[in-house]
């Protein structure tokens, strides 16, 4: 016989007074209460099992091929994940085309901004930076800033606010905004770089709308859109970049605005244009500073289109004071693709000038490919940013002038390539614990046609490798 709960207990305990029954409850009344009751049981149990069922799948299912994109920042990596989200995911990538349109107007913005300040550095008394390896200018040269060219620059002012704004709608918890100060305030260009682990696309994106490849992508009515200021001010943006006097001072300051990711200054007429929605080549070009580690899941199918499997890709940040959370991302990893960008031969780090990025690369290289932690993991090279390798080696900066080991081989692409290509592989030889394949492959990030046929390669090498450690395949 069940004990009695005392009353006083029941009075005491809110759950007890939410589960006892009405007071002077009818016999109809207590039916179709523990009809209801019963009903809810039923679908709770049938939640619960198909949990289970869920569960225990999982655990049937191989586990999932784990990618770790790793590389110095500006490498290219983020731009790698676009690649693998457009070639295998691409109606997630189309659906984020709302929030990259913002980026890539703020991208435009940005590059006008740096060279708003590069002709006020122009105008102070010897201040701009040495030549570049290309110019033969004197660092002390003047440039007279035209009457056209004032007026440009007056009107132009205005974009910045347009820049506060964007970056104000992504300045969500966790990102982070360096200023320079030593600018006059309407010059001030700060760089927002937002956490990886917060949903920063949002900010772009309208809840109420569901489609992403027509005309109902923004709300072209909305007054504060930045397109309708982007459109009006194109001509002053086009007149801008393309003045001579700008394209000397840029030259001057060692400026290449081509190199830097998010460069859409070629391409004015198509992003301010009244109804632009971006292309996926833009997507690929659009560069939105990140902190943290951001992982995608995707599911692929296997080579012989049987089998599908899951693919964890993890892109981390590749800045310096970022480079000590690696190693908690090495256990268990199948696989890393590492960046490389060799067209920064001739630069350095933006968080220590005095050293070379490609020096930088080297460095990063051998430790990751020395750690005992990955001995089993393969290890994939992409010497990525080829397209501006050709240019600068073409333009006649000199790889010997910045690598001193590259002696007077012939300054062209496939020299050059051919002999950084065997420094890391003789790298991994000397320093990898056990004996490794050298992947190595020559990448354009930014050109999706190239890099889908590496990455489609990437993916068929990894399952295949994990069928037969499965035992599925000879």
């Amino acid at each position: 016989m069940p004990t009695k709960v005392p009353r006083r207990f029941m009075e005491d305990d809110p759950i007890a007074n939410a589960i006892a029954p009405p007071q002077n409850e009818s016999p109809q009344e207590q039916e179709r209460r523990l009809h209801k009751e019963r009903a809810a049981k039923q679908v709770s149990d049938a939640i619960d099992a198909e949990l289970s069922r869920e569960q225990l799948h999982e655990k049937k299912r191989p586990k999932p091929v784990k990618i770790l994109l790793l590389g110095q920042s500006e490498s290219g990596k983020s731009t790698t994940l676009k690649n693998f989200q457009l070639l295998y995911e691409p109606k997630t990538f189309r659906a984020e085309r709302a929030s990259w349109r913002a980026i890539i107007q703020l991208n435009l913005v940005r590059s006008i901004h740096i060279i708003l300040e590069a002709l006020f550095r122009s105008q102070q008394n010897g201040s701009e930076r040495p030549p570049s390896a290309r110019s033969s200018m004197s660092s002390h040269e003047s440039f007279r800033i035209d009457a056209e060219l004032t007026s440009i620059r007056t009107r132009l002012l205005g974009l910045i606010d347009i820049e506060k704004d964007l970056m104000q709608r992504l300045s969500l918890p966790g990102s982070t905004e360096v200023e320079p100060t030593e600018r006059p305030v309407s010059l001030r260009r700060r760089e927002l770089a937002v956490n990886s682990t917060v949903a920063w696309k949002r900010a772009f994106s309208d809840p109420a709308r569901d489609s992403f490849d027509s005309d109902h992508l923004v709300d072209w009515d909305n007054p504060k859109d930045p397109g309708v200021v982007l459109h009006d001010r194109r001509e002053d943006m086009k007149r801008l970049w393309e003045h001579p006097t700008v394209q000397a001072i840029l030259e001057k300051q060692s400026i290449r605005l081509q190199e830097q990711g998010g460069f859409f200054l070629d391409s004015i007429d198509e992003v301010t244009s009244r109804r632009y929605i971006p292309t996926d080549d833009h997507i690929l070009r659009a560069r939105l500073k990140t902190l943290g580690v951001s992982e995608h899941r995707m599911r692929l199918s296997d080579p012989t289109g049987g089998m599908s499997r899951d693919f964890r890709i993890f892109d981390v940040g590749g800045t310096r004071s970022l480079r000590a959370a690696w190693v908690s991302y090495f256990d268990d990893m199948d696989a890393i693709i590492f960046l490389a960008p060799i067209s920064a031969f001739d630069q350095t780090l933006v968080e220590d000038p005095t050293v070379n990025r490609l020096a930088d690369s080297f460095k990063l290289w051998t430790s990751v490919v020395s750690n005992k932690l990955l001995q089993q993991t393969n290890m994939i090279l992409f010497l990525n940013k080829v397209d501006i390798m050709h240019a600068k080696l073409a333009s006649g900066i000199r790889l010997s002038d910045f690598v001193d080991s590259y002696g007077r081989r012939p300054n062209d692409f496939d020299s050059a390539s051919r002999y950084l290509r065997k420094q890391f592989n003789a790298i991994l030889k000397q320093n990898s614990p056990t004996s490794r394949i050298f992947y190595c492959h020559l990448t354009n990030a930014i050109d999706p046609k190239s890099t889908k046929y590496v990455l489609a390669g990437i993916k068929d090498m990894l399952m295949r490798f994990h069928l037969q450690e499965s035992h599925l395949i000879l």
